[in-house]
């Protein structure tokens, strides 16, 4: 579960991609981190069809990702998913690359995807 030290190429933790998560997903993502919940890098989750238009699924195969382990680790330190990773020596920090490109808090990654939302809405409302 904790096995992923550095984040994948279409990380939405990462500093050095444009930001894409549009709505108020990126404030969930944030807000569930700090309130203790899991997430799980998109490379290792499975896409599962629904009356909902589908959706992304943890499996027994999930990782937990490896941008947001780092996040959490520069913003305030473990959450309790991470504690018990750690108090179940399933997670060790000190294997984290810490120099990946990963925002530092919280609040960077959700301005980054802001502003990135914002210059998608003003290019739609320039072609109308």
């Amino acid at each position: 579960m904790f096995n992923l030290k550095r984040p994948c190429a279409k990380c939405p933790f990462r500093t050095d991609i444009p930001g894409y998560l549009y709505g108020d997903r990126v404030d969930e993502i944030v807000s569930g981190l700090k309130a203790g919940q899991s997430f799980y890098c998109h490379e290792t989750t499975s896409d599962e069809d629904d009356d909902e238009g589908g959706q992304t699924v943890a499996t027994d195969e999930s990782e937990f990702c490896a941008g947001a382990l780092i996040l959490m680790e520069k913003d305030g330190g473990p959450n309790q998913m991470m504690r018990i990773g750690e108090r179940l020596r399933m997670y060790d920090h000190k294997k984290l690359d810490m120099a990946a490109p990963v925002f530092d808090t919280g609040t960077q990654m959700i301005r980054h995807h802001r502003e990135a939302q914002g210059d998608s809405d003003q290019r739609r409302q320039r072609r109308r």
